[in-house]
């Protein structure tokens, strides 16, 4: 039995928590790519729609799924969300596997019929061809351990599956942040295939060791304000030490 001397530990600096601190920068990416790469939607007269339309009917249904995917990858990070509303997270999380499943392999086929057009050369349609398939990949493996009930790696999996979704997204940052030219996008693209699943397990460590690190302050708190009821109780308890003088019998005498 423990008895805890102070109700409230001391108050940290506050600080906001990595992980927000990643879906802010996400955001970012989010609206910066929609501003200034993606704003031709917004635009009947921009050049980029004579590009386009030659697969302008797949080039829909690809970006709608596609960002679908982006939009509610984030969610399925949240932790109060997956606590509190599980039936809305595993739907959250169905619809993102959806994403992914219709998105990756259309966007590929555009890329294909691209370089028929002779817009993009063979190399980068090598290059979508890995990006497509670790997203699979890395989403089918996370869909098969939540169905094994194997909660942690089906969390490791869908953070590499998140980071190859998020490749459409960093290529593009890249290009507007350090104003590459066109040509540069073929490079762009292979490093951030390259980096996704590094930079994923990355974010894992980054995770594991701060996790490690609030149950080590957790317990050294816990052992330094708590002391046991005896501890408390048994000193006042306890009487004090009387002094006693001892009785010594003498022999009688004769």
């Amino acid at each position: 039995m423990t008895m805890e001397l102070s109700p409230q530990g001391p108050q940290p600096l506050f600080l906001p928590r990595p992980k927000y601190m990643l879906f802010g920068v996400i955001a970012l990416m989010y609206a910066l790519v929609l501003a200034l790469n993606e704003s031709f939607l917004l635009d009947p007269k921009s050049p980029e729609w004579a590009h386009i339309a030659p697969f302008k009917l797949i080039l829909l249904p690809h970006g709608l799924v596609a960002a679908f995917a982006l939009f509610l990858g984030p969610f399925q990070f949240s932790e109060r969300l997956r606590r509190n509303y599980p039936a809305i997270h595993k739907t959250m999380g169905y619809l993102y596997i959806a994403g992914c499943y219709l998105g990756a392999p259309i966007g590929l086929y555009i890329q294909w019929f691209e370089e028929r057009l002779g817009t993009y050369p063979r190399s980068f349609t090598i290059a979508t061809i890995l990006d497509a398939g670790f997203w699979i990949f890395a989403t089918t493996m996370a869909l098969i351990f939540i169905r094994q009930r194997k909660i942690q790696q089906h969390r490791q999996w869908m953070i590499r599956s998140f980071a190859c979704a998020l490749i459409f997204l960093e290529a593009r940052t890249l290009m507007i942040v350090f104003n590459l030219p066109e040509t540069a996008i073929e490079t762009v693209v292979w490093s951030c295939v390259a980096a996704a699943f590094p930079l994923a397990d990355l974010v894992l460590q980054i995770d594991e060791s701060l996790r490690s690190r609030a149950r080590m302050r957790g317990r050294d708190y816990f052992s330094v304000n708590t002391v046991t009821a005896s501890e408390v109780t048994g000193a006042a308890a306890s009487p004090p030490p009387v002094a006693t003088t001892a009785t010594y019998c003498l022999p009688s005498l004769p």
